[in-house]
């Protein structure tokens, strides 16, 4: 079977920049541990695969180790394939995902794409040591997501300068941990870690922002925000909180183009 297959950086406008995802046109569900070791195979933090059905395509998304419920940057690389290869002609998509629902992408007239996902909900937690005890500085605050913790932190530097202890991070049941402080050119930053997906560190996480942007909103009082994901290779964002929805916005860059045979 000869299966067409696409790179790109999402939330990037250069290659090499942003995060990665490979994104699979199929006619339907091939079966789950051969779309799964396609995405091990691959390599990257997600691997998207997409059914066009009627007026929507269906998506799903796999990291190398799990299929996850939501995904963001991969959701933003399949509207960008979509639109520049698929020859989609309309300005939104609208995909369905079995495990999230309705997600759609907008595409701006200055080729910026908007992801418009459900808001996460998000509760402050007590300080766990036990989590703590995976980075090199103690949080100020930790709330708890759907899917993530999310460590709040004083300061842009510490983001940077954090260190990191995967065994002891592993350790944790949960998708993954956010950690996260104000901005000093923007209005918050970020980086996300996830040992039990597959996911060491990841570029730049779209559904990490459907809890940043209701914590950051209520903190920073604005709606509106701009932020960045300080991963070596970068990742910029515009996050809007709209009631019980969050539009994300970034921009994505076709690296390759191919074909995968198994």
């Amino acid at each position: 079977m000869k299966l067409k297959i696409y790179q790109v950086d999402a939330f990037a406008n250069y290659v090499f920049g942003g995060n990665p995802a490979a994104i699979i046109p199929v006619e339907r569900w091939l079966p789950d541990d051969l779309m799964q070791k396609i995405a091990a195979e691959n390599n990257l933090s997600e691997t998207a695969y997409i059914i066009k059905e009627k007026d929507k395509y269906l998506i799903r998304w796999f990291t190398p180790a799990v299929e996850v419920d939501l995904c963001g940057h991969a959701t933003l690389a399949a509207a960008h394939v979509i639109f520049s290869h698929e020859g989609f002609e309309d300005d939104v998509i609208s995909f369905y995902s079995p495990r999230s629902g309705v997600l759609e992408v907008e595409r701006g007239s200055d080729g910026l794409l908007t992801l418009d996902f459900p808001k996460d909900t998000i509760h402050q937690i007590e300080v766990s040591k036990k989590i703590s005890a995976g980075f090199s500085i103690a949080p100020i605050e930790m709330w708890k997501g759907g899917s993530d913790y999310i460590l709040v932190y004083e300061k842009e530097e510490h983001i940077l300068e954090m260190e990191f202890d995967l065994f002891e991070l592993a350790k944790v049941d949960t998708r993954g941990f956010i950690i996260t402080a104000p901005g000093v050119k923007v209005d918050f930053v970020s980086r996300w870690f996830g040992p039990r997906v597959g996911v060491d560190e990841d570029p730049v996480t779209g559904s990490a922002h459907t809890s940043l942007t209701p914590l950051w909103a209520g903190k920073l009082k604005k709606n509106q925000l701009n932020a960045v994901q300080l991963s070596k290779r970068l990742g910029k964002l515009t996050c809007e909180l709209i009631g019980d929805r969050v539009k994300i916005g970034g921009k994505a860059i076709t690296y390759l183009v191919g074909e995968i045979f198994v």
